[in-house]
């Protein structure tokens, strides 16, 4: 790996994390995981309760991007409050006719942005969600037959409530799909819980750390993908793991080759960010969960799908480890 550009990357990831913890405090596995999917070209779907600290993670996140690319009508950060009222072009944006110029022209919506925090996304209707996939997908919006393109660091947090499901939409598995992850956060620790009522509605000093630019996270994005091994070995496990769930009677509906597809460039992005250039069953181990346990669709009584992911990636990670030994 070379390693001026691993230094400038590792520095890179080292300043958004550092600035998300100045504003978050006792999230440091989950700011790890965001900072995985950002660096994977992925997205992130958090399970959580109101004031578990979503909104504050990801407003971080945006802060931390400077805003070089404002003119070309994008923004740091969007946050987009779904409710049963929403239009896909509250979303998208919508043509909007210029009397002077006697013709019509586009206003970008908010999903025009770098870092995107869906909040509720299971609030509003499947129209509206649909309209989320083709810029998930192709980091693009379409609108009036005209395609407009969205940045190449377009990153969407979603968010939804696991208890209150009254006036709900549950996304369908096709755009669970669309999520690298889906993270279920749980409330911090005590210790966490009594610095943020501690500091709250204290004077804090502004934090002044330096920015990061859209492109050392573009380069960072690349020299990962490049530049951190993959054994023929670990894709043998995903590719086993995925069809022992399959297979599995308790799985109406398993993993699709997407996320196999997905899960390699999460995993090379977790291993570089414990320090390694090389992917080890540890980082599968680490990642399984996370990565397919929202894709399953499962039949009533099946018990929990982390459950199903961790039967089925018993075997294949004996062999991968065994593997891993001998050499």
């Amino acid at each position: 790996m070379q390693e001026e550009a691993k230094t400038k990357a590792q520095r890179t990831i080292e300043l958004i994390k550092t600035r998300i913890k100045y504003d978050v405090m006792g999230r440091d596995d989950i700011i790890d995981l965001v900072l995985t999917a950002l660096l994977a070209d992925g997205h992130v779907l958090l399970e959580d309760f109101p004031g578990s600290g979503k909104t504050t993670l990801a407003k971080a996140l945006g802060e931390s991007i400077s805003a070089e690319s404002v003119a070309e009508g994008l923004n740091a950060f969007r946050r987009m409050q779904f409710t049963p009222d929403l239009l896909p072009s509250d979303i998208t944006g919508v043509m909007i006719f210029d009397t002077d110029a006697n013709e019509f022209h586009f206003r970008r919506g908010p999903i025009f942005t770098h870092i995107a925090l869906v909040d509720e996304i299971n609030r509003t209707s499947p129209k509206v969600q649909s309209a989320l996939l083709e810029s998930m997908g192709e980091k693009q919006v379409t609108v009036d037959n005209e395609t407009y393109r969205l940045g190449n660091l377009f990153f969407v947090i979603a968010t939804q409530n696991p208890l209150d499901q009254v006036g709900t939409y549950p996304l369908p598995v096709a755009q669970l799909d669309r999520f690298m992850f889906k993270i279920k956060m749980k409330h911090i620790d005590r210790a966490s819980e009594l610095d943020v009522i501690r500091s709250w509605g204290r004077p804090r000093v502004k934090c002044d750390m330096p920015l990061v630019t859209v492109k050392e996270i573009l380069d960072a994005r690349h020299l990962i993908r490049t530049e951190v091994a993959v054994d023929d070995a670990v894709m043998e496990c995903l590719v086993d793991l995925i069809r022992n769930i399959r297979e599995d009677g308790r799985c109406v509906q398993g993993a699709s080759t997407r996320s196999l597809v997905q899960a390699v460039p999460a995993l090379q992005s977790w291993a570089f960010m414990h320090g390694r250039n090389y992917v080890t069953s540890q980082d599968v181990d680490d990642l399984c969960e996370p990565l397919f346990a929202h894709r399953l669709q499962l039949s009533p009584g099946a018990g929990l799908a982390e459950g199903i992911v961790r039967e089925a990636l018993e075997t294949p990670m004996n062999t991968l480890s065994r593997r891993m030994m001998k050499r």
